[in-house]
């Protein structure tokens, strides 16, 4: 299944390749990968439902 989170260098949302996710400390999830475009770093904040899917 492909993430998509927001790049930063290309302004747009995009799919994330070679992604982890990964607790905060809060409780909650992130997703951190690299963008299918240009390869800049990714990260997606997400919910404990939202990362079950992912697993």
């Amino acid at each position: 299944m492909a993430l998509e989170g927001y790049c930063v260098k290309c302004r747009e949302k995009r799919e994330m390749k070679d992604f982890k996710i990964s607790p905060t400390k809060r409780g909650t999830f992130m997703a951190l990968g690299k963008c299918v475009k240009c390869g800049t770093k990714m990260a997606k904040i997400m919910s404990k439902e939202q990362a079950a899917k992912f697993k």
